[in-house]
């Protein structure tokens, strides 16, 4: 309610938002899902199924658009209207279907944290990525819904609290996924594993319908867009690198711990060359 965006400068935050929730997806989300379940006609199939159930919560509730209110640049404002002419939002729609998308979010928060939080590891921030993702994307949502209640001329007061509530959803399905894990059993890696498969799914669901109207309505700003793009990729490489090198770090410490030591302190290659002699 504060910030006001340009159509051009709301587009390319979009852009950065959509590519890191890309890489966030591809590049780190997935291999952890790999690792958890170990089967990767599971992991496939549950991304789909996270893909799927993204777009038709898309398609029947049409909640995912975003853009500057009260500015449009008339080179393509005709074309959009003609596209969203039969996609009309409603505040309602748009709140079960942010909702849903919120908790989906919340599930895939509290499972990268016991992905990524074993017991007894410490180190890195569990859940940062995935963290982040929401933290830079869900003003967007809050923008969204902000909007269509002030088109329906509802308060201020109003606004806030229905915000509040969308706020609350990201909390509770983390606290969902976590009563499901405990009823299916404490730490079934299976379970984690299909859960951020699934996630995937979602994110890129979500990434692809920020970016590929671009292709269609954006070709005054492709270079700007497409260096938004990147950036947002690079930024998602940079946090899954560091972390896997953490992991590694961690991995080589705890081999070091846990293997026993002469007490002589001699090298491996000490000892056989003493046992041949006395031999």
């Amino acid at each position: 309610m504060l910030v006001r965006l340009t159509h051009k400068r709301m587009q390319l935050a979009i852009s950065l938002v959509a590519g890191f929730m890309l890489g966030v997806g591809l590049l780190h989300l997935l291999p952890h899902a790999l690792m958890q379940s170990q089967s990767i006609d599971n992991v496939v199939i549950w991304i789909l199924i996270g893909f799927l159930v993204m777009f038709f919560i898309e398609r029947f509730f049409c909640f995912h658009h975003h853009d500057a209110p009260e500015e449009h640049d008339n080179n393509h404002n005709h074309d959009r209207e003609q596209a969203h002419e039969q996609h009309k939002l409603t505040w309602s729609g748009a709140a079960v279907g942010l909702t849903l998308h919120s908790l989906i979010a919340g599930f895939g928060l509290a499972a990268s944290i016991q992905a990524e939080s074993p017991a007894g590891e410490h180190g890195t921030l569990p859940g940062l990525a995935v963290f982040l993702v929401i933290f830079l994307h869900k003003p967007f949502d809050s923008m969204t819904l902000g909007a269509l209640l002030a088109l329906g001329r509802w308060s201020v007061a109003w606004r806030h609290l229905v915000n509040a509530l969308f706020a609350l959803a990201i909390p509770a399905g983390a606290i969902l996924f976590y009563m499901g894990v405990a009823w299916l059993g404490e730490g079934d890696s299976q379970t984690v594993g299909l859960a951020l498969a699934f996630v995937t799914g979602t994110f890129l669901c979500i990434a692809m319908s920020d970016l590929l109207p671009e292709l269609q309505f954006h070709h005054h700003d492709r270079i700007k867009l497409s260096s938004a793009l990147i950036l947002g990729l690079a930024l998602a490489w940079t946090i899954s690198h560091f972390e896997s090198q953490s992991h590694e770090h961690h991995e080589h410490h705890a081999l070091l711990d846990h293997q026993p030591l002469d007490h002589n302190h001699e090298p491996p290659s000490a000892t056989i060359e003493a046992d041949a002699q006395s031999h």
